[in-house]
């Protein structure tokens, strides 16, 4: 069975495209929700949680699983119900992004300065990555967004000047640290101001799980 692109309900584009932050050499990265036919759940093999494909640099969720990972305020899972670039969307999938602020809760501090700090400690400062330096600094800048106002920052059109500059390597690596300890200070100084709920709504993400379900048996 072709899960993708058969029971898609929402595919977006992400990465540098989504985030303005693209060059020429920029692949298309795709990111995407499928539901599948709830009578496949009643077997013994279940349906699968992801599939990659059938294009290049694409990758679904089934949409129970993609749930999960928004409720646990997954960065990369949170970023697609905000990305500017959608490129398919069914019913279930204009439901789903009518209810993305139903994922949202404090707990993005946490997920979003995580990732980021495991990104950094991956870097070598005497040959670093530029390009996953800038993405380290352009994630803790886009989980800024959404503690301070609600909701992820995905364009990057005020920082893109300087975050591409990262990405060629321009600004010395103690100027990297300092911007990183910026912002590292910003959420820090928020403390318990946050624009977020302590918890997601759990009750409106299980309806809408159980709508979905019942709509394709």
């Amino acid at each position: 069975m072709r899960f993708v692109p058969d029971h898609l309900v929402l595919s977006v584009v992400v990465g540098s495209r989504a985030y303005g932050l693209e060059t020429e050499e920029s692949d298309v990265d795709r990111r995407g929700v499928f539901a599948a036919p709830t009578p496949l759940f009643w077997r013994l093999d279940k349906p699968p949680t992801h599939v990659e494909g059938p294009l290049p640099e694409q990758f679904s969720w089934e949409v129970e699983r993609f749930c999960v990972l928004a409720l646990e305020a997954n960065p990369t899972v949170l970023e697609c119900l905000w990305s500017p670039l959608v490129e398919h969307c069914a019913p279930a999938g204009r439901d789903l992004l009518a209810l993305r602020r139903a994922f949202l809760s404090r707990r993005a501090c946490r997920t979003f300065t995580g990732y980021a700090d495991a990104q950094f400690r991956r870097l070598d400062p005497a040959r670093p990555k530029w390009k996953q330096a800038m993405h380290m600094i352009r994630l803790m800048i886009s989980g800024l967004h959404l503690v301070c106002e609600g909701e992820p920052l995905v364009r990057m059109d005020a920082h893109r000047d300087r975050l591409l500059a990262l990405r060629r390597g321009e600004i010395p690596w103690p100027e990297v640290e300092r911007w990183r300890a910026e912002l590292g200070a910003a959420f820090t100084a928020l403390g318990d101001r946050s624009a977020l709920p302590g918890l997601p709504d759990r009750r409106a993400v299980d309806d809408y799980l159980t709508t979905v379900r019942k709509a394709l048996l």
